[in-house]
């Protein structure tokens, strides 16, 4: 069995893993870290202490009025995407022991298609 990092849970809600394939599980923030457990495969788990959580990126939607995914990148193990019933619940939680200025909302599509375009038509380099 999967020993936990927390001693006190603060949070727990249905949450699915977007780690390749999805995977249905359960979210749990509490005192220590961030922790995933999958329903089906104990063996598939993924615990992020705060300490090592750079940044926490939310997709935002209609004016925060739905946040479909939110995602935890770590200072060495790169990005983790996660959905869940509460999303809301979930980044509150997480402010409590992540920075406020740590959290950021990722680029809508139509800032990724545009900077794109600059990248590719914008600036001519001079040589």
């Amino acid at each position: 069995m999967v020993q936990s990092i927390n001693t006190k849970v603060d949070f727990v809600t249905d949450a699915t893993s977007h780690m390749g394939l999805a995977d249905y599980g359960k979210i749990m923030i509490g005192d220590r870290g961030f922790e995933f457990y999958n329903d089906r495969d104990a063996l598939k788990y993924i615990q992020i202490p705060w300490d090592e959580v750079d940044y926490v990126v939310a997709s935002v939607m209609f004016k925060g009025k739905w946040i479909p995914r939110y995602a935890l990148r770590t200072k060495k193990n790169g990005t983790y995407t996660f959905s869940s019933k509460h999303p809301k619940k979930v980044l509150r939680e997480i402010r409590k022991y992540v920075k406020p200025e740590r959290m950021v909302r990722s680029l809508t599509f139509f800032q990724v298609v545009k900077r794109g375009l600059i990248a590719k038509f914008g600036r001519k380099r001079s040589n």
